[in-house]
């Protein structure tokens, strides 16, 4: 009995060595690679508020805003301000979405860069570019203001073609160019300017696109 108790207590001896062996170890692994990756990411996001925003010589990217769960940053030319840069994110079909939009200050879309997404390989994904395609004027954006242009789906009454199969995406990515366009145009800063009309947003989907979305939804589905 008392072998058996020595044993015993051995074993969890080593069982909690190896335990806090093991934690010091995932721990150790988390602080070497938290600050690459803090650094990848925050690379990839100079980049794209480089990228979304106008190519003006001498602009300046003011401090970063957090405004509506948005962060905004707003960008200047001699102390005037010309464009926004707003980092946002939004449910899609695969989970949430995180998206750079620019608008200058007329409120016209300059560019958007996907930062993070969940979507469908194939279907959802192709938000990365669908919107800004220059050969098809129907689904891009890029130049248009949704003070001026419906940012809903076509086959919700809007004025913006759906990525193909994939409406619930598409849905997701209007709304968060919306709600990012609206909080530039409330924006203390915007609100003398062209950008200061906001707009609806596309509302939550309707009973009748429920109903109308199902199918569509086992379409996505079937097709990942």
């Amino acid at each position: 009995m008392k072998r058996l108790e020595s044993n015993l207590t051995n074993m969890m001896l080593s069982l909690t060595l190896v335990t806090l062996a093991a934690a010091a170890l995932l721990g150790g692994l988390y602080v070497m690679t938290k600050e690459p990756i803090d650094l990848q990411k925050k690379q990839k996001q100079e980049a794209a508020i480089t990228s979304v925003l106008p190519a003006v010589e001498g602009m300046e990217i003011a401090e970063p805003e957090e405004r509506d769960g948005m962060t905004l940053h707003k960008a200047y030319k001699d102390g005037q301000w010309i464009a926004t840069a707003v980092e946002t994110e939004e449910n899609g079909f695969g989970g949430k979405f995180k998206v750079m939009i620019g608008f200058d200050k007329q409120g016209n879309v300059v560019n958007y860069e996907v930062l993070e997404h969940q979507e469908t390989p194939g279907l959802g994904d192709k938000m990365v570019a669908w919107f800004k395609n220059a050969d098809k004027q129907g689904q891009n954006i890029l130049g248009s203001n949704p003070a001026d242009r419906q940012f809903v789906v076509s086959k919700d009454g809007g004025e913006v073609d759906a990525i193909t199969a994939a409406t619930i995406s598409s849905r997701a990515f209007l709304k968060a160019v919306s709600r990012a366009y609206n909080t530039v145009a409330a924006s203390p800063v915007e609100a003398a300017t062209g950008a200061s009309q906001q707009v609806k947003e596309p509302s939550e989907i309707s009973e009748n696109s429920e109903n109308s979305e199902n199918s569509e939804t086992v379409c996505e589905t079937s097709e990942q």
